[in-house]
């Protein structure tokens, strides 16, 4: 009896290790290929990750990719001679998981391969070396790389409601917009112990704050620099104005924009952090946002080791 029941653990320990292999097998097989530098060149085209709806960033016109990071994602592809595709990112729940989900591992449920590259990260030294409670890098399966624009905040007023905006503290008698659980709702709501958080209203995103300034429910708009330029020059949003008023006490008020790719795909990382700064460098970059009808700050990185005179190229002021 004795050796019959080892016998029967053998064989349920057996059954255990051959699922444990089918099982890791089949992640193997599910799991996205890796694209080196050469196997994107022999492909003929570039995959970049361009967050989804995301305007003036990266979003769609009937269909079509539009925005700064989808030009700057085909001057890339261009440079490199190959083919441009896009590889649209829904956000996650943090950067970490978006970085997860569509540049080193891949969403367990996703079908498609992941994005060679994704545009559209903070470029932030604190945050690629962040470490866990036992000392692990976070964020040791990518690279952050290439930052090739500098974003600020910026508020936009109707000039009907309110003469100029000097300083946030008007807010606290004057209704602003927000998109909901970003910085700027962070920031309104308890800044100058909490005194604007009656006045600020919460929308799903930029536009549709715009749309209640249009409306008179609030008399302006606190987002990005560039949501705020791109809503600025549509027609219907030409009554109102660029505040030029500082944030006292936010977290960041500039940050560096880049790039991220797997940690194995160096190669690759070299190559676009070259093209990147030839961009950076000759104006280039600053004409692909001028374009787009947005203005264009050179990187925090830059202005480390450029001159004035090489910074005003770069920003197209000479």
């Amino acid at each position: 009896m004795k050796i019959l029941t080892r016998i029967l653990a053998l064989l349920l320990l057996a059954q255990v290790v051959m699922a444990q292999e089918i099982n890791d097998g089949n992640e193997l097989l599910n799991r996205p290929a890796e694209r080196t530098y050469d196997i994107i060149l022999d492909s003929g085209y570039l995959k970049v990750g361009a967050y989804e709806n995301f305007p003036p960033y990266s979003y769609q016109v009937d269909g079509k990719p539009r925005g700064i990071d989808i030009e700057l994602g085909r001057r890339i592809a261009e440079e490199m001679g190959v083919e441009f595709k896009v590889h649209w990112i829904i956000p996650d729940e943090n950067l970490g998981d978006d970085l997860r989900n569509n540049v080193w591992k891949g969403h367990y449920l996703a079908k498609q391969r992941l994005a060679d590259v994704m545009l559209r990260v903070p470029y932030d030294k604190t945050y690629a070396y962040m470490q866990d409670s036992t000392g692990e890098y976070i964020n040791e399966q990518v690279v952050l790389f290439g930052p090739y624009q500098q974003e600020t905040w910026q508020i936009a007023y109707n000039p009907e409601k309110l003469d100029s905006v000097e300083t946030v503290a008007v807010f606290q008698y004057n209704r602003i917009g927000v998109e909901i659980d970003t910085l700027p709702d962070f920031y309104l709501t308890s800044a100058f112990g909490g005194r604007m958080r009656d006045q600020v209203h919460h929308f799903t995103n930029v536009a549709e704050a715009f749309d209640a300034m249009r409306e008179g429910e609030v008399s302006a708009v606190m987002g990005m620099r560039s949501e705020i330029d791109h809503e600025l020059v549509k027609p219907e949003n030409s009554e109102f104005r660029a505040a030029g008023n500082g944030f006292p006490g936010i977290g960041k008020q500039v940050w560096d924009v880049g790039m991220a790719i797997k940690h194995t795909h160096r190669q690759l990382g070299y190559a676009l952090e070259a093209i990147i700064d030839r961009l950076v460098r000759s104006g280039e970059m600053n004409a692909l946002f001028d374009r787009q009808n947005l203005r264009y700050s050179v990187p925090g990185y830059y202005r480390e080791f450029l001159d004035e005179e090489a910074i005003a190229k770069a920003e197209g002021k000479q």
